[in-house]
């Protein structure tokens, strides 16, 4: 069958998900790559991947070019779910014979809810999808396919068995191709990697088992399936030949940096190396300093790091395997040898107070990451977060629809007996001007700034959205 991978048109400003974990708008405009449509796509001759928001693709001429295929599979989140859904309805109002199916976190945990949502909804695929995409595409009879669920003929809701996980990640096509096939590369943009950009994974799966963290929980799992470092390797030389206009590689990993896999990850960094790639990856804050000395010595830029909190008591509540005063030698360690730190933070966590806000927010200045970004525990359904809300009477159940606003923006949807939503939800902004408007940061910022014209200009975008981010926060 025909085949389109769709990101579909959304709030102004939605990211894609961010590689499927912070599915809002940011406090900065940015757009990570749709790489698990991309994945997919390229398994199925002939297909198409349409990234709406990043190509500021309006509803109606995503639904022109949608009616030109014969399947259209949609990636989804609990926030996009309701719009998704709608757009659904309104291709099946055009082109009644074209088979919609959704993909993603939600419909993984929810396929039941999903489905009987909208009957424009003709099938979900659970667990991961890419051979479940393939098989569908190849126009096999939905009984013979594991992994997904869908309607019946009498409009009852079909489970078949789970699909297996993949285990041989070389077996997977590379995504790269088909970000150059399908995707317009300029329109990708982060505001702490270098432009452009490309991420890529190397491995699935998280072996950490943080309560709030959404993919491993609900699609990747907790065993980390790594590609081979050969594999890796291919893929970057391909895009240093094909895609010359790209400045940095982003590893998009759950955690690159995993303690069981730090050879394989010094193979890779000697590879890049060799090849002059400048490249970032996802961390955990307690990589030893002599294998950040490796990766640093051969093209390691930044690590971006989820810190979360500042107390070591939420630390331990949400399974985050590391105490502060690990975090804070991992990042000496990386000041000492020049690697940059985007720092994330969450505010909200099982155990939050108003003094561990301000603790966190300290801890956050202490460290001094080059640049930070703080969100507001979001309780996906499937997560351990959820469901520990709901139990406890932090969130009602399914409210977690309302994660963001209209307009994309994150809402604080826990709250305690101690702490209201409007607490955790200004904390955002009072952790921002904290963090950033410090004449040490701000001179930092400037210094940067006088590098060049195009970091100039950059930051001066990103200025006037992250004022407007704020206003947002104080409104």
């Amino acid at each position: 069958m025909k085949t389109l991978f769709l990101q579909a048109p959304s709030f102004d400003g939605f990211d894609g998900g961010a590689g499927s974990r912070y599915q809002a708008k940011r406090e900065i405009k940015s757009f990570w790559y749709p790489t698990w449509l991309a994945q997919p796509a390229a398994m199925v001759p002939d297909s198409r991947v349409l990234d709406a928001p990043a190509d500021e693709i309006s509803v109606e001429d995503s639904l022109k070019i949608a009616e030109g295929y014969d399947l259209v599979i949609i990636h989804t989140s609990t926030p996009s779910f309701p719009t998704d859904a709608k757009f659904a309805e309104l291709l099946k109002a055009r082109k009644p014979n074209v088979l919609i199916g959704l993909v993603g976190a939600k419909v993984a945990v929810d396929p039941t809810g999903s489905l009987t949502a909208s009957r424009a909804i003709d099938f979900v695929a659970r667990e991961e999808f890419d051979y479940t995409c393939k098989e569908v595409a190849e126009g096999r009879p939905f009984e013979s396919i594991t992994g997904i669920s869908y309607h019946l003929a009498d409009g009852t809701v079909q489970h078949n068995p789970p699909r297996a996980m993949i285990e041989n990640m070389d077996d997977l096509p590379f995504v790269a191709p088909i970000y150059k096939r399908d995707l317009t590369i300029s329109n990708y943009f982060i505001g702490y990697l270098n432009y452009p950009y490309v991420s890529i994974y190397t491995g699935r799966g998280c072996r950490s088992k943080c309560t709030f963290c959404l993919w491993p929980q609900t699609v990747g799992g907790h065993r980390y399936r790594t590609r081979s470092a050969a594999n890796v390797l291919a893929e970057a030389k391909w895009i240093k030949e094909n895609m010359p206009e790209v400045k940095e590689l982003m590893f998009d990993d759950d955690t690159f940096t995993d303690s069981s896999n730090m050879e394989r990850v010094h193979e890779i960094a000697r590879g890049l190396g060799a090849m002059g790639w400048t490249w970032s990856c996802n961390a955990k804050a307690n990589v030893p300093y002599e294998s950040l000395k490796i990766m640093k010595e051969n093209g390691l830029r930044l690590l971006l790091v989820g810190y979360e909190s500042g107390d070591d008591q939420i630390l331990h509540n949400i399974k985050k395997g590391l105490r502060t005063d690990i975090a804070r030698r991992f990042t000496e360690d990386c000041r000492k040898l020049g690697v940059t730190i985007h720092g994330t933070f969450i505010l909200g966590l099982p155990g939050e107070t108003k003094e561990t806000i301000d603790k966190t927010i300290q801890f956050a200045k202490e460290i001094n990451p080059h640049t930070i970004q703080v969100s507001l525990a979001a309780p996906y359904p499937g997560t351990t977060l959820y469901k520990q809300a709901v139990d406890n009477g932090w969130l009602k159940e399914n409210e977690a629809v309302n994660l963001v606003n209209e307009k994309g923006v994150q809402l604080a949807l826990i709250e305690y007996p101690h702490l209201s939503k409007q607490d955790i939800f200004h904390g955002v902004e009072k952790f921002y001007r904290a963090f950033y408007f410090r004449p040490s940061k701000i001179w930092e910022i400037v210094k940067e700034m006088l590098t060049s014209w195009d970091m100039m200009k950059r930051r001066l975008r990103e200025g006037v959205e992250f004022f407007r981010f704020l206003r947002a926060h104080e409104a």
